[in-house]
């Protein structure tokens, strides 16, 4: 288990042992306004960042930090901040991989260390590509479940953003019941729908079975 270090906020409170976040918005605007001042926190106490977003939209999002008041060239050219492409993290022969990605959240948290930050902060951004995909979908869920073991041994926090447009209320809250925090109406709250990790997992190869025995 992680022994968690300094005070830690985010999205108007604190975040106590858990590290892992769900953070629903309505479009980028929502989400700069909330998460902006979270970022900037982080990179002024020497922290480091790796953000994931899509490729056709890298330069826009560097355009929304920048804005945020980040020096985005100089935080880049020292490796303090990496904004990577979705398919260099989640796909593996053109699918979601959950288990490729578990892998390089960790060896992304534990890069960081080696490189002398004291924490890493990890946010994903919107995937809206997946969501056409049903057994992408299945995949992540069960990724975002998974999530929680890994960080339960480090003090890094990984924030996971999700339009709501872009997806149906049962996928949302699959998506919130995988996360022990969550960003909704632009307040961080403890999540009451949460399910330990081992339960949503055996819910999940309980519906496979119900829905291939029917």
């Amino acid at each position: 288990m992680a022994t968690y270090s300094g005070s830690l906020q985010c999205a108007g409170a604190s975040i106590g042992a858990h590290r892992h976040i769900c953070a629903f918005f309505n479009g980028l605007d929502e989400e700069y306004r909330v998460l902006g001042s979270f970022y900037k926190d982080g990179f002024d106490r020497g922290e480091k960042a790796t953000h994931i977003v899509d490729a056709e939209n890298r330069e826009e999002y560097l355009k929304r930090l920048a804005e945020a008041g980040i020096e985005v060239q100089g935080m880049m050219e020292t490796g303090q901040l990496e904004v990577l492409p979705w398919t260099d993290m989640y796909v593996r022969d053109h699918r979601f991989d959950q288990h490729a990605m578990l892998a390089s959240v960790e060896k992304i948290i534990q890069s960081g260390a080696g490189a002398g930050y004291t924490r890493t902060k990890l946010v994903g951004h919107h995937m809206d590509w997946l969501f056409g995909d049903q057994l992408a979908v299945k995949n992540l869920v069960e990724y975002e479940a998974r999530l929680n073991g890994l960080l339960a041994r480090y003090d890094d926090p990984v924030v996971c953003n999700y339009d709501l447009s872009k997806f149906g209320a049962g996928v949302a809250m699959d998506i919130m019941r995988t996360h022990p925090l969550v960003i909704i109406g632009g307040l961080l709250r403890e999540n009451p729908f949460f399910v330990p990790p081992d339960q949503f997992l055996e819910e999940i190869r309980a519906r496979r079975s119900s829905c291939t025995a029917s």
